[in-house]
């Protein structure tokens, strides 16, 4: 059985060697992990996986071969007990029902009627417009509909909650992806500025031919140092949540990023920057960068490039407190003014259908911030222009 899992690993991409896979064998044949698929999927992550960029792909490959992963969520809702946030039913709202149902007037109003709902709230609900529950049109719950409100458990959909409330994992993006097409590859080669830059270890043909020629004919090598692109990028991509369904050309824009530019640093951050990011969404809770030191220590002649749909509630761009996962003393909008003031070359690219842009408040909030100019769509033609407006 552990024959064929370690060939699907291997058919899934991973480059696992065999010498890994007699590792794993013998930590099984001392019993380090028995009776439990959990410790098992950890173990043969440690002993099969060179690198985390590849954690992503293994846990599909896993997760086909075993038939599912259970997640170890722990005591994720200690205050709200799950059998209320179990989804039966989901009311299917017409546009004029929706239009209908008024928010409770900002992230305080929220906070506050939540605190009180825990107190008073002593058993479940569902279908309702007050109390915690699901499938109705209560600002406190999941699966059902509100302009404003904090989603508890469940999943998103209506990409209108102001605080969600669980713990969120986030994988972070697999940089070995095999383009399907090179013509991302060959938009991003438009943000070029050759240098040649180190040890000169590549033979200068034509010097060669005349310094040979001016030296009667004896032969005088003449080297220089490699060709590379000199152009120094910062890549901010946004991961989890709505951006979920554009995780695999997020990957594809990453890898093709990874291949062209030699001078490339990426962070992660979700929805909005505030005051730090991350490299790692497997550590992004314990090994988080201050935004400050990104601002310090890179110059400005860096490329900076956001990556995100831009589509959150507004209080979290322009509130203190508005982040979803975070109290941040200060709002996102500020964090993004000081990285536009350090970085004047900087456009966003979103994955979103433009066409919805301009019905979506946070994304005109965003525009508003950088310049309507400097959002661009993740097409190819987006990726072109986008490129074309670094390079000036």
């Amino acid at each position: 059985m552990l024959f064929s899992f370690f060939f699907a690993l291997r058919a899934a991409g991973l480059k696992s060697s065999l010498s890994e896979f007699l590792t794993l064998l013998e930590a099984l044949s001392k019993n380090v992990a028995i009776f439990s698929l959990d410790d098992f999927y950890f173990l043969a992550r440690t002993s099969l996986v060179k690198d985390e960029s590849q954690f992503d792909r293994f846990d599909r490959a896993f997760a086909a071969y075993f038939k599912g992963i259970e997640a170890l969520t722990g005591e994720l809702f200690a205050s709200v007990p799950e059998e209320w946030l179990r989804l039966q039913a989901q009311k299917l709202l017409t546009d004029e029902e929706k239009a209908k149902i008024e928010a409770l007037g900002g992230l305080d109003k929220l906070m506050e009627v939540l605190k009180q709902r825990l107190e008073e709230q002593k058993e479940r609900h569902e279908g309702g417009n007050k109390w915690i529950g699901t499938g109705g049109t209560s600002p406190f719950g999941n699966g059902g509909y509100n302009p404003e409100g904090v989603r508890i458990g469940g999943q998103g959909g209506g990409k209108t909650a102001v605080k969600v409330w669980e713990k969120r994992e986030f994988r972070n993006l697999d940089d070995t992806i095999e383009l399907g097409t090179r013509n991302i590859k060959v938009a991003l080669r438009r943000l070029r500025r050759f240098a040649r830059e180190g040890s000169p270890d590549v033979l200068d043909l034509d010097d060669t031919i005349r310094s040979t020629a001016r030296n009667a004919g004896y032969l005088d090598i003449k080297m220089v140092p490699e060709r590379h692109n000199a152009v120094k990028v910062l890549l901010f991509l946004d991961v989890g949540g709505s951006m979920d369904p554009h995780v695999r050309v997020c990957e594809e824009l990453f890898s093709a990023a990874k291949t062209e530019f030699k001078h490339l640093e990426y962070f992660y951050f979700h929805n909005f920057i505030y005051e730090t990011v991350w490299k790692d969404n497997s550590r992004r809770h314990g090994e988080r960068i201050p935004l400050y030191d990104i601002l310090h220590k890179y110059t400005p002649d860096y490329k900076v490039i956001f990556v995100g749909d831009a589509t959150m509630s507004p209080y979290e761009i322009v509130q203190p407190g508005g982040s979803v996962e975070h109290w941040n003393e200060e709002a996102g909008a500020q964090w993004f003014k000081r990285v536009m003031d350090v970085f004047p070359h900087l456009i966003w690219l979103n994955p979103e259908n433009p066409q919805y842009w301009e019905h979506t408040q946070s994304v005109q909030i965003t525009q508003e911030l950088l310049g309507r100019e400097r959002m661009f769509p993740m097409t190819l033609s987006g990726l072109e222009q986008g490129m074309k407006k670094l390079a000036h």
